[in-house]
């Protein structure tokens, strides 16, 4: 439960299929909201691309720990095209946000010895998608598509973020 003081903050994700987002961010303790759809920024990314925004308490898990967790949840390191509909960004809601991601990135980058496709890009707008395409992985985690793609990165997460892992939902 949050106290009347804390304060929530918003950030943007994309990378592949929003409802691979959607899925991973939803099993993070500390966020209470995600809302999936479609995300712009500035020219030349001011295409509408796949993607999520994260409501969390940075209490409980900071910009940073997601930033970690989405760099290591998609395909950070393959090239996309800025206008693509599924371009890999996190999209920040200011340059105090920028400046905590900037260095998980470089980090990741060294980490996995190549360059990170991942941009920072400044919030322009969001489109939510359909009504039947929210809450894709718990609405029914037992599709073909959710034990294929998302179910291996709830596993990855609870192994490697156990931590700010919620439990697997009954």
């Amino acid at each position: 439960m949050l106290t009347e003081d804390r304060v929530l903050e918003r950030a943007g994700f994309g990378g592949g299929c929003h409802w691979c987002t959607e899925g991973v961010f939803q099993a993070l303790k500390g966020v209470s909201r995600v809302d999936q759809g479609f995300i712009r920024s500035e020219p030349p990314a001011d295409t509408w691309a796949e993607g999520v925004i994260v409501t969390f308490d940075p209490g409980v898990i900071s910009l940073a720990t997601l930033s970690e967790v989405h760099l290591r949840t998609h395909s950070s390191a393959r090239a996309r095209s800025p206008r693509s509909k599924y371009r890999t960004a996190i999209y920040v809601f200011g340059d105090p946000q920028r400046q905590e991601v900037d260095p998980v990135i470089s980090a990741f980058a060294d980490e996995i010895g190549k360059p990170v496709q991942t941009q920072v890009l400044p919030f322009s707008g969001f489109r939510p998608s359909d009504a039947r395409f929210q809450n894709y992985y718990r609405t029914d985690p037992n599709r073909p598509f959710c034990r294929r793609y998302i179910d291996p990165k709830l596993d990855f997460i609870r192994r490697n973020f156990a931590e700010i892992s919620l439990p697997p939902a009954s």
